[in-house]
């Protein structure tokens, strides 16, 4: 009893301090508090609420029966808007509080929102080796359905919540994708409801336009209902060797050597200055040294970008053996390390111990409560970019973001870049070695200014025929858009398909310049 009184004294004292401060000046200033004693429990709770209803589908073998059923009113909501003069754009009716995106859609308020409500993984062809699923799956859900039959997907982007529909209609990466390419490489086949109602599908071989149109369009060429995606044998480990290099040009060089080995599994590394790095490799095994094991995914453990920081600071090289669901998920606990800015103290063994297992928040429950102060506070004086540049460019690259940016650790991700129709593929005939550069995190740069700052990276980033994510703020015109990207199958699909009536141009969907 004497706990409860504890506890109800302390949150007295909380709520006193909260108005004596005002609410808005603790949510700026003491975030944190507002994310541990608010958020934390309730992503707790947003987690055990989709674990439940997944067991539950799982166990009633539900999702099949009533996939074709969903996608019929899907089909009777787009027959609808015709009916109703086709007055408005169309959208999907899921929040945009609930994409990982940082960006806030504003477009949802004016565009006629279509409900699709299609989470779940519908089917596992062995002797195909292809997983068929929804578009709202999350790549937590996928990995937890498919490790236990021996399967996972080639290419796991990283953080629990990012769906199928979004690495698919926008991008996604993995240090596997050296071998795999992105995301949408591992695709064989998506199931889309189109502008007047019809239900396509379309692969490499049927209908293969719009197969190649549909990565990087954000929805704005039909309704993803389901995608078929590669299976690949799963195993328990990923043997992870690290390797501190410094100076630049060093790195560059082992980063790039080590990217272009088909052996390694997985290729990774983290800068964390201009000439400090830590360049990971990664072997899938079935087969662990017992000491060695490093369950880097249980709550306890340090942050994974904080862990292998130490291989830095003792200038020297080591070997894991990471149980593979772990390694997939490697960044997820401290969002990459956005969580540093959010909960400073995160990462202390005291608070590890003590309240590890509820991280991290959920990106959706932070992006619904950020307030307009805070979400103009991260717009000035924070970057989330992801740049995709040619793997021959990357030193002049880092050397562009430490001037402009100086945003530490970067990530650094190769992916080879196949010459497929598209929005995007290399400027030559050849398939090309690309790497991704990450930077999240507050700029140190004194000459940062979010707008400018982030057009003179666009501006570089088209000067070397790279691409940015559409995930993040872009700021480039129309016409700059169009030069870092392939629009001509793009617009040739939206005239043929009656599109231009049905759903926004992907750059007025995105860019700041055409958002209100």
């Amino acid at each position: 009893m004497s706990a409860l009184w504890s506890v109800g004294a302390g949150l007295l004292l909380l709520l006193l301090w909260v108005r004596h401060r005002g609410l808005e000046a603790v949510l700026v200033h003491h975030r944190w508090v507002f994310v541990c004693f608010f958020l934390l429990p309730l992503s707790i709770l947003f987690d055990i609420y989709y674990q439940l209803r997944a067991w539950a589908v799982w166990r009633l073998h539900s999702a099949p029966r009533q996939h074709a059923q969903r996608v019929r009113h899907i089909q009777e909501q787009v027959r609808e808007w015709k009916k109703e003069g086709s007055k408005r754009y169309m959208c999907t009716g899921r929040p945009g509080w609930l994409t990982v995106s940082l960006r806030v859609g504003k477009y949802k308020k004016t565009h006629k929102n279509i409900m699709i409500n299609l989470m779940d993984v519908l089917e596992v062809d062995i002797e195909r080796q292809v997983v068929r699923v929804e578009p709202l799956v999350s790549m937590g859900q996928l990995t937890a359905y498919l490790n236990p039959m021996g399967w996972t997907v080639p290419v796991v982007p990283e953080l629990d919540d990012l769906t199928v529909g979004g690495l698919i209609m926008g991008t996604g990466i993995e240090s596997s994708s050296h071998i795999y390419g992105l995301f949408q490489h591992t695709c064989v086949a998506y199931e889309l409801v189109l502008a007047h109602g019809s239900l396509v599908r379309c692969s490499p071989t049927e209908n293969s336009d719009l197969f190649y149109a549909v990565p990087w369009s954000c929805g704005t060429l039909g309704f993803l209902v389901a995608a078929e995606i590669k299976m690949i044998p799963a195993k328990k480990y990923v043997k992870i060797h690290y390797e501190p290099v410094r100076g630049l040009q060093k790195i560059c060089e082992k980063f790039t050597e080590e990217s272009k080995k088909k052996e390694n599994s997985f290729v990774e590394g983290l800068l964390y200055s201009l000439d400090e790095a830590v360049i990971m490799t990664g072997v899938l095994t079935d087969e662990a040294e017992q000491s060695k094991i490093n369950r880097i995914g249980n709550y306890y453990k340090p942050w994974f970008f904080k862990h292998v920081e130490k291989y830095l600071k003792a200038d020297r090289t080591g070997v894991e053996y990471i149980p593979s669901r772990h390694y997939y998920h490697r960044h997820t606990r401290s969002i990459f390390w956005e969580l540093q800015d959010i909960i400073p103290f995160g990462n202390n063994p005291v608070f590890r111990y003590l309240f590890g297992w509820m991280v991290p928040p959920k990106i959706s429950l932070l992006k619904l409560t950020q307030g307009e102060a805070i979400r103009k506070l991260y717009e000035q004086h924070h970057v989330v970019q992801d740049m995709l540049v040619p793997m021959k460019s990357l030193e002049k690259s880092i050397q562009t973001f430490h001037v402009d940016l100086n945003v530490y650790p970067i990530w650094l991700c190769p992916f080879i870049l196949p010459n497929n129709p598209g929005m995007v593929h290399p400027k030559g005939n050849e398939t090309e070695l690309y790497v991704d550069i990450g930077a999240y995190g507050e700029p140190k740069s004194k000459q940062f200014e979010a707008r400018a700052s982030m057009r003179q990276m666009e501006k570089f980033v088209r000067s070397v025929h790279g691409f940015q994510m559409l995930y993040a703020d872009c700021y480039m015109t129309r016409e700059e858009f169009w030069d870092m990207f392939d629009g001509s199958l793009y617009h040739k699909l939206r005239e043929q398909m009656n599109c231009k009536d049905a759903f926004p141009e992907v750059y007025d969907k995105i860019c700041k310049a055409a958002r209100h």
